[in-house]
């Protein structure tokens, strides 16, 4: 993972990026009263898929509350920024499309590193995705 800039609150890992997808798929992890800074993205529709924790969004001037379970849609050009108001981490999985540089962005960041409850909120995301990988059938022929 990374921070965006030196000293952020908000942790960002791509897990698919325009080179293989595309959507931009984004894990963030916002620290107890982190926020990123109101930003904007003027071609983008950003998807957040709440997994743990709450906070509040701010687009445009409108506040909503956020939590586990819950999405955010934030089309282009909207002014937004994200605060966790929760005690522990907020964790959301971000759909950028289209990508306009976000992935490339986050990978110059510094490196802010994972740990154990960030691999467990990954561990506990269901994969959509079929395997490419072939099956193996054990045979029982004789």
């Amino acid at each position: 993972m990374h921070h965006i800039s030196a000293g952020d609150t908000v942790r960002l890992g791509v897990l698919a990026g325009p080179e293989v997808s595309p959507v931009t798929v984004i894990l963030e992890s916002w620290d107890v009263g982190g926020a990123q800074p109101p930003n904007s993205h003027p071609a983008s529709t950003e998807l957040f898929v709440f997994l743990r924790g709450h906070g509040v969004a701010v687009c445009d001037g409108t506040e909503v509350a956020v939590a586990a379970g819950g999405t955010l849609v934030l089309p282009p050009t909207s002014l937004h920024h994200i605060t966790n108001t929760g005690p522990g981490r907020l964790y959301a999985l971000t759909l950028m499309s289209p990508d306009d540089g976000f992935a490339a962005m986050v990978r110059r960041g510094p490196l802010a590193g994972t740990d154990d409850e960030d691999r467990a909120v990954l561990a506990a995301v269901p994969s959509t995705v079929p395997s490419t990988r072939p099956s193996t059938v054990p045979s029982t022929a004789p």
